[in-house]
């Protein structure tokens, strides 16, 4: 700022360091993106002070209303370190709206919010095409958001970024740890990667070893690894639900397998899932060989290598493996219920394939 600005031309907001301007350009450059997530029930365009959603009364009965509030977490450090922002808006909407269907919620509707240091309107618009590209994997709306600067608080290229999702379930028809039974089936459903939660950890790894994350790995380069988008498993479950007897899903996200697998089952009940069935990736060896990071460690940090869990009645677990997999989806049977009166809700058994 210069004393120009201060005197001769008085004090201004784009002095202070905010350009209301760049943000009506970043506006005019996400709106295509934004109105390939329209809904037929969105009223009204981009724009407007409130986003308006008309809930269909057609068809649902009892319409029950579920609310999910998340981040992308530091895995957009890594993006800003790369200066690749087009993909960590999938990896929020991948936490709020599959966080949903745990519940059998659809998701119906997001709205983002982006923190930046400084307002360039081609990151802030490939933020939002990642988001957009997130809410049609998803079958929602993105119906609205903010974009704040914060000069000061945050430098030139920083950003943080939050959304909620709402979306509806039938009150008859709400998942949860009240349809889980002795005996059923815990199906995994891999991962795409490290999705959103770890990512502290990555970056201590990453200053204490100094990997170079253009360096070559896994036919690719370590910072392709690290930002693999988030996937999306929404409508793959709402589709999963409706054609198999699935009790409910778990959500893998901060905690891991079994610390988001305990929070589904009920008292009495354990979720008993075998390592055996499956091999973690190698950006989980990575992480693990890096650091010497201890298998608990692992566990309660990373989701290594599912992303989503299926509670589903035993005698349809081989169909619902055979669903997800003509979706595209590998999932498999890793574990069951049964009857334990320990503390524990979940825990995982044996040893990951060498």
């Amino acid at each position: 700022m210069t004393a120009s600005e201060t005197v001769e031309g008085g004090a201004s907001y784009r002095a202070a360091g905010v350009d209301i301007a760049a943000g009506e350009r970043a506006v005019e450059l996400m709106k295509a993106s934004v109105a390939t997530t329209s809904r037929p029930e969105v009223i009204g365009g981009l724009g407007g002070f409130a986003g308006l959603f008309r809930l269909d009364l057609d068809r649902w009965t009892k319409p029950v209303i579920a609310a999910s509030t998340d981040g992308a977490g530091t895995k957009t450090a890594i993006a800003q370190l790369l200066g690749r922002n087009d993909t960590i808006g999938q990896d929020l909407v991948a936490m709020v709206v599959d966080d949903l269907v745990v519940c059998g919620a659809e998701p119906l509707l997001v709205q983002d919010y982006i923190a930046v240091g400084r307002l360039e309107p081609e990151m802030v618009a490939d933020i939002v095409c990642g988001i957009a590209d997130g809410c049609r994997l998803s079958g929602a709306t993105l119906l609205g958001g903010e974009t704040a600067e914060h000069p000061g608080l945050m430098r030139p290229g920083e950003y943080d970024v939050a959304a909620t999702a709402v979306g509806v379930v039938e009150a008859d028809q709400i998942l949860g740890p009240d349809r889980v039974h002795a005996g059923d089936a815990v199906v995994a459903m891999s991962a795409s990667g490290l999705h959103c939660n770890g990512f502290s950890l990555v970056r201590h790894l990453l200053s204490i070893s100094g990997a170079d994350l253009a360096g070559p790995f896994d036919g690719a380069t370590l910072g392709d690894a690290l930002l693999t988008p988030t996937r999306i498993y929404a409508l793959d479950c709402l589709a999963a639900a409706a054609a198999l007897p699935v009790r409910t899903f778990a959500h893998v996200t901060g905690g891991g397998l079994a610390g988001n697998l305990g929070r589904v089952i009920p008292d009495g009940l354990l979720a008993e899932v075998d390592r055996e069935t499956w091999k973690p990736g190698a950006i989980y060896r990575w992480a693990a060989e890096t650091g010497g990071v201890t298998r608990e460690e692992m566990e309660h940090t990373f989701n290594q290598g599912v992303g989503m869990v299926t509670l589903v009645d035993p005698a349809a677990a081989d169909d619902l493996v055979a669903f997800y997999a003509e979706r595209g989806l590998h999932a498999w049977v890793a574990g069951a219920v049964r009857a334990d009166q320990g503390p524990d809700r979940a825990r995982c058994a044996g040893d990951h394939p060498a």
